[in-house]
């Protein structure tokens, strides 16, 4: 049976962050994950897992300047050096948090760019810190994300997620597949995650059109559920989708799945 964790950057946001972990096993999660930790003071989000006997299972590298509209800068040569400052700050609070991956956002390819640069940039700047967190035991993962959604991102295939993975060569880096996204790109959900189960270590799900939770759009999520344990997945899928209602409402899809 799969194990899920709440995606804390988009559920239970009627609460403030810190009380999301407490909302979130009162739900029944028992593992939780979100964009980024760097705004909070790291012994407040230790606390908020152990005092709810929490996984943290994924947060992200550093990833620019999101308020203004950056989605990573993992692709840009002329800032590897903020790049790599801030796989270190990853590592700092991964290992504080006891987050064993961390997700590296590819970002916006900018306009006119040359392509061949842009791949050579995002592969040396993988292989760095493929290397820097595999000496700390944390993983590190790359997620294709749809172009429909965010315009102009530099990796949105699972086809080119691979082809990255084989250019770098480390045997610390996978695939974060996101069922919302690749349903959106590409379809073909079973037999994509299927034929490349070696190379994915961490899901994330939303239904389709909207970004909702399961059973409120298109994609046949308790097949999948059940095809996932068919074929021996045995990692965590991420909650990341935009309550149609509350998070607590539209939690129904879930309660078949608790560990009773």
């Amino acid at each position: 049976m799969p194990n899920f964790a709440a995606n804390l950057s988009m559920l239970f946001n009627e609460v403030d962050f810190l009380d999301r972990f407490s909302a979130a096993r009162k739900a029944g999660f028992t593992g939780v994950e979100y964009l980024f930790p760097y705004g909070f003071n790291k012994q407040d989000l230790v606390d908020g897992l152990q005092q709810n006997n929490l996984t943290q299972v994924l947060h992200n590298l550093p990833a620019g300047d999101w308020d203004a509209g950056e989605r990573g800068i993992a692709t840009m040569a002329d800032r590897v050096n903020e790049f790599r400052e801030g796989v270190e700050q990853a590592i700092d609070y991964a290992t504080a948090l006891g987050c064993k991956q961390v997700n590296c956002l590819a970002g916006l390819a900018p306009e006119g760019a040359d392509p061949a640069v842009l791949k050579s940039t995002f592969v040396k700047n993988l292989s760095y810190a493929a290397g820097r967190l595999g000496e700390k035991g944390i993983r590190l993962l790359i997620e294709p994300i749809n172009t429909m959604d965010m315009p102009g991102f530099y990796l949105s295939t699972t086809t080119q997620a691979l082809d990255i993975l084989k250019a770098v060569g480390s045997d610390n880096l996978a695939i974060q597949y996101d069922i919302y996204h690749m349903q959106r790109m590409e379809g073909d959900l079973a037999c994509t995650i299927q034929n490349n189960l070696s190379s994915i270590e961490h899901l994330q799900l939303a239904d389709n059109p909207g970004r909702h939770e399961p059973g409120t759009g298109e994609i046949n999520y308790p097949f999948l559920f059940s095809f996932l344990d068919s074929i021996g997945y045995q990692g965590w899928i991420g909650c990341e989708y935009i309550p149609a209602t509350t998070t607590t409402e539209g939690l129904g899809w879930l309660e078949p799945y608790l560990t009773k």
